[in-house]
């Protein structure tokens, strides 16, 4: 679910891909990437709510079923950047294909998996696919059309991907309530069949011989850095903490320094430029990134799996009653974004994870014989209004924050940033997942206070580390 509330936007796209011809059939090229993007969306949030019958079907621990999320969470967040710069070189059109049909035959994997480590995986190769896809899709639409054509393609793109987000749970709760958790996968056949035959009849080939070479060793150094420390942090709090696993930890932080160097060394060329972080303002949006996306992505795991496993709900009904964050979004956004214009984002950013740490608050509510109208659904209209305060605000602030040749590189590391504290924090709920009965309550109640926690964390480092909106970006000179 926080997938469809950090929409992926490419800003190098937006702005500076340039339109070489308008595509004979827009409308198609739209639903093409639409239903390309859908495949990310819809996985990344439906899987939440099966994990329950997912452990039941192979008995597997806690460990096991953060694996099921992170499997997935892992490759997308090392992989996003390098995803979209891979279709700068060889072709956005061929990217996105070969993503969706690897995503479609890695769904049916997951389909058929007769056990946890194929289930793996599979997720694992939906991930890398999802890394493809999810950047070429947009991209597409910024070489495709041009004006004000461009942004209602976007913001069709957009919406609808949010709206994909919202719907997936609901229908994979249904599919997993009227038969298995494994009908919930088949969802994403036919629509990566329909996006494949409409890419290739509609999309138009394209492949940029001026792109430079591509970051592989970055992208490899992110992946093995990433994954080792995921490991071991989902060991740690899942099983135990040991000797091996503080080494694995340490394994991964080398590797995480390896890729730092390593990212120093290519400069501008670098699939994340270091030369971002030297505007502190861009420091504050990404640390608010990652605390307040960490908070959120644990949050959408934790609460289906509560809702199902101490709250008796079925499948449907935990989908469901994510529903509010969606669509007060949906509503509240444009309005954010307007305000944000006038009085900049900076106060927005403040401000909105407040109300989400005070949402995560009232999910203490949660009780086994609490109702939903009583108990899930306050807290959760207060976390979406808080949401909407701060997405639409978050994408103006990074732009705001850098010069104009990092504005690609700047809001593709911002989503690949918001993935990776998802990543985290999955990594680190295993004793709630290990829990059950009045137990399972009191650890999500721990794991509810620890969420506000890091969404104050989020406010404060907005509050000392961004600059008003005057200042934020240096080289606009006062008339």
């Amino acid at each position: 679910m926080s997938n469809a509330v950090h929409v992926p936007f490419d800003a190098a796209t937006v702005q500076t891909a340039e339109c070489t011809r308008s595509p004979a059939y827009p409308r198609l090229v739209v639903a093409t990437t639409i239903l390309a993007s859908s495949l990310a969306f819809i996985d990344g949030s439906v899987v939440n709510v099966g994990l329950p019958a997912i452990g039941q079907s192979f008995h597997a621990d806690a460990t096991g079923l953060q694996w099921v999320v992170n499997a997935y969470l892992l490759p997308l967040s090392a992989l996003l950047l390098l995803g979209g710069a891979a279709g700068d070189r060889f072709g956005r059109r061929r990217l996105l294909i070969a993503g969706v049909a690897l995503f479609g035959l890695a769904s049916l994997a997951c389909t058929a998996a007769p056990t946890l480590v194929l289930l793996l995986i599979a997720r694992f190769v939906q991930g890398a696919s999802a890394a493809m896809l999810m950047p070429n899709s947009l991209a597409i639409l910024g070489q495709s059309f041009s004006g004000e054509a461009k942004g209602r393609a976007i913001g069709i793109w957009a919406a609808t991907g949010a709206a994909a987000g919202a719907i997936g749970p609901v229908l994979g709760g249904w599919l997993i309530d009227a038969g298995s958790w494994r009908l919930a996968f088949l969802i994403n056949v036919p629509l990566a069949a329909t996006a494949i035959a409409l890419a290739s009849r509609y999309v138009d080939r394209d492949i940029d011989d001026t792109a430079g070479s591509l970051d592989w060793l970055g992208g490899a150094l992110a992946t093995a850095g990433l994954g080792l420390a995921t490991w071991a942090l989902t060991e740690g709090s899942g099983r135990a903490w040991s000797p091996s696993t503080f080494v694995i930890l340490g394994a991964g932080l080398i590797f995480s320094l390896l890729f730092l160097a390593a990212e120093r060394r290519l400069g501008d060329n670098a699939m994340m430029p270091l030369s971002l972080f030297g505007s502190p303002s861009f420091v504050g949006l990404t640390l608010l990134t990652l605390l307040l996306y960490g908070a959120l992505g644990g949050l959408f795991v934790l609460v289906p799996y509560v809702l199902i496993q101490a709250g008796g709900y079925t499948a449907t009904q935990a989908g469901a009653a994510l529903l509010p964050l969606p669509l007060v979004i949906a509503v509240a956004s444009p309005a954010a974004g307007a305000l944000a214009a006038r009085i900049g984002p900076r106060w927005l950013l403040i401000t909105g994870p407040v109300i989400v740490a005070a949402g995560f608050l009232l999910m203490l509510r949660i009780e086994s014989a609490t109702s939903y109208w009583l108990g899930a659904l306050p807290a959760m209209v207060v976390i979406s209004l808080g949401m909407a305060c701060a997405v639409a605000p978050l994408t103006t602030a990074v732009l705001m924050s850098v010069d104009s040749r990092h504005t690609g590189a700047a809001s593709g590391l911002n989503s690949a940033v918001a993935r990776t504290g998802g990543l985290v924090v999955t990594a680190l709920i295993g004793p709630v997942i290990a829990s059950s009965g009045s137990a399972l309550l009191s650890a999500f109640d721990v794991a509810a206070a620890v969420g506000a926690v890091l969404c104050s964390a989020a406010a404060v480092s907005a509050a000392t580390l961004i600059a008003p909106a005057a200042k934020t970006r240096p080289s606009v000179q006062r008339l």
